[in-house]
């Protein structure tokens, strides 16, 4: 492609609305243009980078076995509403575009395609002779993000592969689930990215067990936590680790205390003079159920602790039947509003103990009249621990579970890891942190959409059974900014070889200098006839606005036909890291496939 016949605009500045490299240089280096928030045209170069991407999705899975069909982008609502979703995704996490059509019938914009996939399965598998089987689509997804940010990786509408099976049992599920790891492994090895795959929370796809694959970049929105010794990988919102041993309690007599203006752990361990790893806090938080009812949730946790609210929230998801609910709207934690509509009385806030009155509860509509008591794993050994008193300004000193407080039935692992923890498989590894971007996702389903939808298969004993699924995800216009974010300098981007638009771009200093015109020409052509998929910057600009948009552009190589010429050479110099050499015109087309193809097998 020559340069002086394609929709190629840069930019100088970085665009006011981004944020993070990879959107300031994509826009900068004409790859997209923004049509309005979270939406995006893609440009010429940008397209012929997702191609790429989608190739090499394509050829990796066609490997597997799977089959690739295309669903329709607009679903009816009548779907999510038999798995149970609708009200999930169009009023809790709200992310689903929904509309009406002339008829009045309610429609979505697909964020994800598990409803009519497991539609056209009830509908179409009937045996288990018809199985495993395993389809995909490359498709458009929308999601009404409430901020759209960073370009691709947070817009409201994106590329995906999204893949889902179908199998006889949880074994043959398992097998599918094995070889999509190392698919997706393969898919990422290929494109030239690092990446690492991490234990992951299924969040509201569902399911049994979920794998994530992070691209490392210091601008991902995620954080990975993991161990040097390469056992041990997860997402923040999954992570489980060893919290620090307690230091032993300075109390041996339960007594009430009067810690005025201590409604702080820092404040009350600094007034006291003892450790957080001795205090029990006590957090308040409000459920919303999708049937209307509401719940206050008390969690006790060890006062150095977090509560990681994914982990609340998904155990608060399966307590969800006890309150003949499905799934949860929203969990807050209740500010003075929300407490001004059931609270009896004021709440002694930052001197909460365990044993909250119920009392504190007034009639409202759906709300539960008891708390729901949880205590996290870190809480329940401490003795003599400090506590709240359920008076404002006091807190209570050697109180033990058992004795002045009743232990919670429910106990679980609330806590959020952190860096500097212990490892759960190894005491001796130390939890490190780095930072990442979500690439690919891939689910353990089991029964949660075919029991749901109604779709079975006939065993070979005769009975019909419920399909194990499967289902597997790739973003694929995220993995193209994801690259750049990767890898870029000062000066642009730097893609990698498999997935760049073009793989060397032969810029001419002087288009008014015949010779270096021919060279440019003869060389254009042979490599590209060659397979080296080759643009030609003949653009009447200075050779420095060349040289610069060559560079921020990031095609790999750079081929210059200057100087080098009268001598039978011309300059190449690999993007990656600048090194330059002169290369005789002969040998130009041969060193060029070498290195291209060494890059793309690597």
């Amino acid at each position: 492609m020559r340069l002086s016949q394609m929709l190629f605009v840069t930019l100088r500045e970085d665009p006011a609305e981004a944020e993070i490299p990879s959107h300031k240089l994509l826009l900068r280096a004409g790859y997209m243009r923004r049509i309005a928030s979270g939406l995006y045209a893609y440009l010429p170069l940008l397209q012929r980078v997702l191609d790429k991407v989608s190739a090499i999705v394509r050829d990796e899975m066609n490997a597997t076995g799977a089959q690739e069909c295309l669903l329709p982008q607009l679903q009816p609502a009548s779907l999510w509403k038999e798995s149970g979703r609708w009200d999930t995704y169009t009023k809790a996490e709200g992310i689903m575009f929904s509309l009406g059509d002339r008829r009045d019938q309610e429609l979505a914009l697909g964020p994800t395609h598990e409803e009519v996939i497991t539609a056209i399965a009830r509908d179409m598998i009937r045996s288990y002779k018809q199985l495993p089987l395993h389809l995909y689509q490359l498709q458009t997804k929308f999601r009404d993000e409430i901020r759209p940010r960073f370009g691709l990786m947070r817009g409201r509408e994106f590329i995906m592969k999204d893949g889902y099976s179908f199998h006889t049992d949880a074994e043959s599920l398992k097998a599918t689930y094995d070889q999509m790891y190392q698919t997706y492994s393969n898919i990422l090895r290929r494109t030239g990215l690092g990446f690492r795959a991490v234990e992951a929370d299924s969040g509201a796809i569902g399911g049994s067990g979920s794998t994530e694959f992070m691209v490392l970049a210091e601008a991902g929105e995620d954080e990975v936590l993991y161990t040097e010794d390469g056992k041990y990988s997860a997402n923040v919102e999954k992570a489980v680790s060893l919290p620090p041993d307690a230091v032993p309690s300075p109390f041996s007599t339960y007594e009430k205390r009067d810690t005025p203006g201590t409604a702080t752990i820092a404040t009350v361990t600094d007034f006291l003079k003892c450790s957080p790893t001795q205090v029990v806090k006590n957090v308040l938080y409000q459920v919303s159920y999708d049937n209307g009812r509401q719940v206050l949730v008390i969690v006790s946790i060890r006062g150095d602790q977090d509560v990681n609210e994914t982990k609340l929230q998904n155990a608060l998801t399966n307590l969800a039947s006890e309150y003949e609910a499905n799934t949860i709207l929203a969990l807050e934690v209740p500010d003075a509003e929300a407490q001004a509509k059931w609270a009896t009385k004021p709440l002694p806030l930052g001197y909460i103990a365990p044993n909250l009155s119920d009392d504190f509860i007034g009639e409202q509509k759906g709300l539960s009249p008891e708390f729901l008591r949880i205590v996290d794993e870190t809480a329940v050994e401490l003795k003599n621990f400090v506590t709240g008193s359920n008076e404002s300004g006091f807190h209570v000193v050697g109180a033990n579970w058992g004795k002045e407080f009743v232990l919670p039935q429910r106990r679980v692992d609330l806590r959020t890891a952190i860096a500097g923890d212990r490892a759960v498989h190894d005491p001796t590894q130390t939890i490190q942190t780095a930072r990442g971007i979500e690439i690919g996702h891939i689910f353990q389903l089991g029964h949660k959409y075919s029991e749901a939808l109604g779709a079975t298969y006939t065993s070979e004993q005769g009975k019909e059974v419920p399909l194990e699924m499967g289902c597997y995800g790739v973003g694929v216009s995220r993995l193209a900014q994801a690259a750049v974010e990767q890898s870029y300098d000062q000066n642009g981007i730097i893609w990698p070889v498999a997935i760049a638009p073009y793989h060397a771009i032969v810029v001419v200093p002087n288009i008014k200098d015949a010779d270096q015109m021919d060279a440019a020409e003869k060389l254009y052509d042979e490599l590209n006839a060659a397979g080296v998929e080759t643009l030609l910057d003949d653009r009447k600009e200075r050779a420095g606005v060349k040289f610069k948009d060559a560079e921020l552009v990031g095609i790999p190589f750079r081929i210059v036909t200057g100087r080098s010429l009268k001598n039978g050479k011309v300059e190449v110099v690999k993007r990656a890291d600048g090194e330059a050499a002169e290369i005789a015109l002969d040998d130009v087309v041969s060193t060029l496939q070498s290195w291209v193809t060494a890059a793309i097998e690597k």
